[in-house]
């Protein structure tokens, strides 16, 4: 991928080649099915969630959880809510964080892998000038 990608670029090698392996099949699976498979997935990545959202999601419903159970249960429930929070902080400043690790290794994707997936979908189904077969529409999307 042309720009920088800090959180694909801290992930392990293991998750990238996964995903980058399901993501050229379905392409390719795509490209051979043609027209309304094509629409189908291009709708699915619209709505896909990327990498990032899953954090922000999962770090406020554990922050929240950590704030009630200080406030009810024990103080030292805080200290979950001040790990969030630290994981957080850590993820705007290196792009990376230790439940980055656990989403990718899910398959959860950055938005750059989701929109190169989109691009070369809608490359295939004649958006763009002609991209010829699935791989070179990645290569395409990548660029």
């Amino acid at each position: 991928m042309a720009a920088t990608d800090h959180v694909r670029d801290r992930s392990p090698d293991t998750a990238n080649r996964e995903i980058d392996h399901e993501q050229r099949e379905r392409v390719r699976a795509c490209a051979a099915a043609g027209g309304d498979a094509l629409d189908r997935r291009i709708g699915e990545l619209e709505r896909e969630w990327d990498v990032e959202r899953w954090l922000e999601t999962n770090g406020s419903i554990l922050a929240g959880i950590g704030i009630a159970l200080g406030a009810f249960v024990s103080p030292w429930w805080l200290l979950l809510s001040a790990a969030v929070v630290t994981f957080c902080l850590q993820h705007a400043v290196q792009g990376w964080c230790p439940p980055v690790v656990v989403f990718r290794r899910l398959g959860a994707r950055t938005q750059k892998e989701i929109s190169a997936e989109r691009y070369a979908l809608k490359a295939l189904r004649g958006d763009f000038e002609s991209a010829g077969d699935a791989d070179a529409a990645l290569r395409a999307a990548r660029s």
